[in-house]
Formats: structure tokens, C-alpha cells, sequence
């Protein structure tokens, strides 16, 4: 038997037997067998998966938005998520036995190919994994933001992606990084990645801003810190809420250009060389790095995850954040087989 979290209304999840195999499920061959995972642990996704609960996807992205393993259809009820590591239980000899990241919804036990699997490198523990979507977001966003040496550099929104967006970008020679949030509890995370935390900034000199913040007050932020011929590169997505934008003032006398960036797709110019598991690769082995350990801001088994994604959504305040969900990054859940 294997249990999952299920989106069961708005705002409403409980934890319910699931499908051992992947959705669809998936017939094995001799050059992608099947692997059995046990999950270890898995990331909530704050911002994309707290749409979900609260029923903020818009019809015309019901396709667009599914999980690669999702299982139900939107609006619900909906088994969703995209951040699980686990081991491999039984599968080919190269895989047995290895921890795993794989983009699978909050379960248990599970079944896949095994192409839907990444190794972790030997050096990354387990737990810190569960990043591994986010720094493959961040990743995607940089490709899409092309950030040169030297260039001056804001970062507006700090949650896990924006952070990592930052992190990457402050370790390109001679870039200027400036990381924005209105959140003075984001200092201490941003400064223990060598960041330069501002809650608010004067410059407007930017070659390249980052919006990455998820409300519509941050993109206007971006618009009025980007320099003449700027790029402002939109990582945020808003679901169904309406984002209100001002393209007067210095838009047009600065000829600004706002590009979105989303991880569905790679950038064109990696395509001809790169596959989506050649970034996730790349992702895992940027985690390395033990300072990472900072954006995981807590954890809860499995059996809570109803409640914490309650709070996270801000289901218990009304339209009111919760203190969890204001000040979490990284939540991580927890499996405990018996």
C-alpha cells in the first residue's frame, strides 16, 4: 500500500491509498526498466503549489500546469508536487540501493522508469535535494537572463528560487548583485549566501533585474531600478490574479524589455545541446554546497501535510499569511516507513 497527498477543494487536502505506478502508467523495457522508490523526503514548492491548493490556476493553464506524475485534474481533486528523493528499492543494478531525485507528487512509494530518475551526486545529502526543482528553475532563469561579467545585477523576491537566482549570479566574476525583499527576515538567509540584502534600493542604473517575488508591486520595483536598455527578465507567475503594470514613465525613454522565463521549456539556445535531464543533473550538482542548507526552514512528516499546507496557502488566516508561510523558504516533508 502506498498513501499521497491529494488536493481535495479549496484549500482542503488529505492524505489518501494512491497508484503504486507513475500516471499514466508506464510499461517497461528492457532499455528503461521500471524502479520502485521508497521516498525519503519531499519540497513544497511554496509558491506554484499553494496556487494549486487554493484553487489560483486558471482553466487556460490546466494543461500547461500539470506535473509530470500528477495524477486527478485540476481544479481538484488533483495529487500534485514535483520535488521527491527517495531510493531505489528494486530496479536495474546501477540504480539499486542509490538515492534518487524524481519529479513526483508527495507519496510514499512509488513506481517509474527509470529515465524519470536522477542520481544524486555521492556528496549531496538526501535532504538538501529536495531544492532540486527550485535550483533547476534558477538555473533555467539565468539561461533565459544571460547575465555577462561585471554586469550590476538586482534580484527582486526572495523566496527559494530568487534566492538561488541571486547566489548564482553573485559567483560570476565582477557582477554587482543587489538581492530585494521587502521582508527584513530575509536578511540573515541572504547574507549567509554572501548576498547584499536591501529592502528597498535607489540604484537605477541595473543592466539586468530578476523579478522573481510573485506580487505585482515587485515587478514594478523591477521596472524602476532597470538602467537604458535594460532586461528584466518575469520569473514570477500569478495564476489568475491580474497584474496591473505601469509602462509610462521611463519604459519607453529606456527602451526596457521584459521577457517572462518558466521551466517548462529550455532556453533556445541550449536546445540543440542540452536535455531537461542533462539541467537536472547540473541542478543537483550545484547543490553541493552546504551553505544551501540555509533555505530549508523546516520540516513535518508526511502524515501533517494537510495542516502545513494549510498554512503555507494561508488557509488559516483567511487572505491573511500565516506566520509559517510568511517566513518559510524550503518546507521539507519527511517519510518515516515503518
Amino acid at each position: 500500500m502506498t498513501n499521497a497527498f491529494w488536493v481535495t477543494g479549496p484549500l482542503e487536502g488529505r492524505i489518501r491509498e494512491a497508484t503504486f505506478d507513475c500516471h499514466p502508467p508506464a510499461a517497461a523495457t528492457a532499455d528503461d526498466p521500471a524502479v520502485e522508490i521508497r521516498a525519503l523526503y519531499s519540497g513544497i514548492s511554496r509558491g506554484t503549489e499553494a496556487l494549486v491548493f487554493a484553487n489560483q490556476v486558471p482553466e487556460s493553464e490546466f494543461h500547461t500546469m500539470r506535473a509530470p506524475f500528477q495524477e486527478g485534474d485540476f481544479p481538484f481533486p488533483v495529487k500534485y508536487g514535483y520535488a521527491s528523493v527517495g531510493k531505489v528499492v528494486t530496479g536495474p543494478e546501477s540504480l539499486t540501493g542509490r538515492s534518487v531525485f524524481c519529479l513526483f507528487p508527495h507519496q510514499t512509494d512509488y513506481r517509474v522508469p527509470a529515465s524519470a530518475v536522477v542520481p544524486l551526486p555521492g556528496d549531496l545529502p538526501a535532504g538538501r535535494a529536495v531544492l532540486a526543482a527550485n535550483m533547476e528553475t534558477a538555473v533555467n532563469g539565468l539561461w533565459d537572463a544571460a547575465p555577462r561579467v561585471g554586469d550590476r545585477i538586482a534580484v527582486v523576491g526572495l523566496g527559494v528560487v530568487g534566492l538561488l537566482v541571486a547566489w548564482l549570479a553573485s559567483r560570476i566574476p565582477g557582477t554587482r548583485v543587489t538581492a530585494i525583499d521587502t521582508n527584513p527576515g530575509r536578511q540573515a538567509v541572504a547574507e549567509s549566501l554572501g548576498l547584499d540584502f536591501r529592502t528597498h534600493c535607489q540604484r537605477d542604473d541595473h543592466d539586468l533585474v530578476i523579478h522573481a517575488s510573485g506580487h505585482p508591486a515587485g515587478l514594478e520595483t523591477a521596472l524602476q531600478l532597470a538602467g537604458m536598455e535594460a532586461r528584466i527578465i518575469e520569473m514570477s507567475w500569478y495564476g489568475a490574479q491580474a497584474v496591473p503594470l505601469s509602462l509610462g514613465h521611463a519604459f519607453h525613454s529606456r527602451r526596457l524589455t521584459i521577457r517572462s522565463s518558466q521551466v517548462g521549456h529550455l532556453n533556445p539556445l541550449q536546445v540543440p545541446r542540452w536535455q531537461y535531464r542533462d539541467r537536472m543533473s547540473l541542478a543537483l550538482d550545484l547543490l553541493r554546497d552546504d551553505v544551501l542548507d540555509n533555505l530549508i526552514t523546516g520540516e513535518s512528516p508526511f502524515e501533517t501535510l494537510p495542516e502545513v499546507m494549510a498554512s503555507l496557502a494561508g488557509g488559516t488566516g483567511g487572505n491573511t499569511l500565516t506566520p509559517l508561510a510568511s517566513e518559510t523558504l524550503c518546507h521539507r516533508i519527511v517519510y518515516r516507513h515503518h
